[in-house]
């Protein structure tokens, strides 16, 4: 894919020049009479998303002149802008040459499983030097297949489907893969198999196992699996539903996760969990105020039926800690609380050690994927009691949902084990340059980021 957006350097490559009114006003003067007023003609100045071709004598173009903004997101917009040529810049300044790299495969993107592809590439860009080629393309790869996933549809993503594409990545990459369904499912992992009991297409827990020759250290990735969230007894309203097919959107950042750490071959010791179900509506299904029994043994009474990722987290979360990983990590689409607090942008973070959370809180940063500390608030464990069972799924109080559901997956969680929590939306409500409506990968590079440059370097 990436070999129609990238070449090699060429002679007949056009020049981008990144602009602002600083850099414009230095280079003006530099240019033949012809070309200023050329640039005055058409009232070019260099604001942020402007863009002026520059012909040669013969009619073509020779340059390009663009109002920067100084944000490597800008490529997918330049690239969507620009006319069909190849691209060089000669001049990256500041910019980070391998996020931009990256910005401009992603405009690319488009969710096409369902439709023809219409969208012909124009423009093409020299790889600058010093770039991880590699980097960029597992990266664009590893985010495509968040959106992917996520932008199908239930009736095609069901918890069986997961299961066979996991598969299938697993088996690609050299990783070794189980799925747990059926009575033994039923007797080990209980609440996944009470969560996904009444859909037609059986819950299940895939387990994917992959090593470095020598890793330094072990981490473990569990991701949300709810192919299709009706909300259950508790239904949700039918506007709230139009996006649940996202509800495994967990699932896709573990598994997208997994395959960057694989192919970019870090020295980990990697497991990867991810409970599948369906939250549908059936005789059988759970009800409000059932009282269900985890993997871990503790009771739970069933505040809602619409929190049911938690549930099937807290019975994945348990089995995650029997291996005694250096890390845990898991990705959730789990609060509409968390939307409320940060916007459907900025996903929250919790942990259990602020030393790991802070170093991750960096190198998002440096990666332009944010994330969001939010505090593990012990005081509103209270919110988790329940007069008939060991906890309640959801508590009586409306407030601080995202710090309880938070709490609840922390009851689950070996204390002596690191454990990372990120709550976040994975769909963009609108389209922008690089990132349309729909599925979205949210934490994904900012946590490989921190494996990469902090978690197998240091110890904590």
């Amino acid at each position: 894919m990436l070999e129609n957006l990238f070449t090699s350097a060429s002679a007949a490559a056009i020049n981008l020049v990144l602009c602002t009114p600083k850099i414009l006003e230095d280079i003006f003067n530099s240019k033949p009479e012809w070309v200023q007023t050329w640039i005055q003609q058409h009232q070019f100045t260099a604001v942020p998303g402007q863009m002026l071709s520059i012909p040669s004598e013969n009619g073509q173009i020779k340059e390009v002149l663009y109002g920067s903004d100084g944000s490597t997101g800008q490529f997918a917009r330049i690239a969507q802008q620009l006319p069909q040529g190849v691209y060089t810049v000669a001049d990256w300044g500041d910019l980070d040459k391998q996020q931009a790299c990256l910005a401009w495969a992603l405009s690319s993107y488009q969710f096409t499983h369902y439709k023809e592809n219409d969208a012909a590439v124009k423009a093409q860009l020299v790889w600058p030097e010093s770039v991880d080629q590699q980097w960029v393309t597992v990266a664009y790869e590893a985010i495509a297949l968040v959106r992917d996933l996520i932008n199908m549809p239930a009736n095609a993503l069901t918890p069986a489907k997961l299961a066979e594409i996991a598969s299938n990545v697993a088996a690609e990459n050299g990783a070794t893969c189980t799925i747990v369904t059926g009575e033994t499912l039923e007797k080990e992992f209980p609440a996944i198999h009470t969560v996904g009991q009444a859909a037609a297409v059986a819950p299940r827990l895939i387990d994917i196992r992959w090593s470095h020759p020598n890793p330094l250290r072990t981490v473990t990735i569990v991701g949300k699996g709810v192919c299709f969230d009706s909300g259950g007894l508790d239904i949700k309203p039918s506007a709230a539903m139009l996006t649940m097919k996202k509800d495994m959107g967990g699932a896709a950042h573990a598994l997208a996760l997994a395959c960057m750490i694989i192919r970019l071959n870090l020295p980990l010791h990697l497991r990867l969990l991810i409970p599948a179900v369906e939250n549908a509506i059936s005789s059988n299904a759970m009800h409000p105020l059932d009282i269900i029994r985890t993997r871990k043994g503790l009771t739970v009474e069933v505040g809602n039926t619409d929190a049911e990722g938690r549930l099937i987290l807290a019975d994945a979360l348990y089995e995650a800690c029997q291996d005694t990983p250096h890390l845990i990590i898991d990705f959730a689409t789990l609060t509409g609380a968390a939307r409320i607090a940060l916007g459907t942008e900025l996903p929250a973070l919790f942990s259990n050690n602020l030393d790991i959370a802070n170093k991750l809180l960096s190198c998002a940063n440096q990666i332009n994927d944010p994330l969001w500390l939010m505090p593990l608030h012990r005081p509103y464990e209270k919110y988790l009691k329940s007069s008939v069972a060991d906890l309640s799924s959801t508590g009586k109080s409306s407030y601080g949902g995202a710090i309880t559901a938070a709490l609840f997956l922390e009851k689950f969680i070996t204390p002596s084990i690191d454990w990372l929590h990120i709550d976040h939306m994975a769909w963009n409500l609108a389209s922008a340059p690089g990132k349309p409506e729909g599925g979205e990968a949210m934490g994904l590079l900012a946590v490989f980021e921190f494996l990469s440059k902090e978690f197998t370097l240091t110890i904590f």
